[in-house]
Formats: C-alpha cells, structure tokens, sequence
C-alpha cells in the first residue's frame, strides 16, 4: 500500500477561498446551483415551443404582408410591430430564461432596468431630433 498523497492546495481538500467559493467536489466543480434559485436551461419542449411560436409568429406579418391582406398600411403596420413585441417577449421567455424565477427574479429585474434605460435613450434623442428646428437661433442675414 503506497502513502496518502500530500494535499497541493487547499481545494484538494475540498476547501474554497471563503463565502461565495464554496467546496468543490473531487473534480473540482463547485456543487450546482438549485433548480428554482439558479440560472437553469430550457428543456428540448421549452426549446421547441419557443421555435413554433417564433416561426409562426415571423410567418404571420410575412403573410400579411406580402399578400395584403389588410388592405390599410397602418393597420398592417401596427400589427406587424405587435406580433415583433410578442416574439421579443417569446425569446426573452424561451431562449434567454429571463422569468420571475431565474436567480431570484434578479436578472429580469435588470433586463427590464435596461430596457427602460434604451427607451428614455431613444425617446430623448427622438425629442431632441423633433424640436432642433424651434430650438435654433434665428439667421437674419444668411449672406453676410
């Protein structure tokens, strides 16, 4: 029978660095994160269900399009951009699992900060863009 190896480190011991570096296993992988509480993957049926609905809904606007179905351009516009809202909302669901149960809530809480943030950005600078016009100095004597 040969000695016991001598530990190189402490993670041979399955010991970390402290809170947040918790022990590892004998491969050296720390334990994984609870179902409800981590940031788990989709299942192939979540997976495929995020495809169906997100083919149909690119087939939807594309029919309506290109057949003319609605004979108002408006009509069609607006609906075009209601069904892109919902396959943002079905890919941010089943492609990116941002749900109210993915790390506590925490990292769609963030996802919606930021989308706010983008949405002042771009209503500001529409705002701005708008208003140059009345926001200007008056030119009197263009050709000096």
């Amino acid at each position: 029978m040969s000695a016991p190896r001598p530990y190189a480190n402490s993670h041979d011991r399955g010991q970390g660095h402290g809170p947040g570096h918790g022990p590892r296993d004998a491969d050296g992988h720390r334990d994984a994160p609870p179902p409800d509480g981590g940031h788990g993957h989709g299942s192939r049926r979540g997976y495929v269900i995020g495809f169906l609905l997100s083919a149909v809904l690119t087939a939807i606007p594309f029919w309506l399009v290109m057949t003319g179905a609605i004979a108002s351009v408006q009509t069609t516009a607006i609906i075009v951009v209601a069904l892109a809202f919902v396959q943002i909302i079905v890919h941010t669901f089943f492609f990116l699992h941002l749900n109210p149960r993915a790390e506590g809530g925490w990292t769609l809480l963030a996802f919606i900060f930021t989308v706010i943030i983008i949405a002042i950005v771009i209503a500001g600078s529409l705002w701005i863009m708008f208003h140059l016009n009345s926001n200007m100095m008056p030119m009197d004597g263009m050709g000096m």
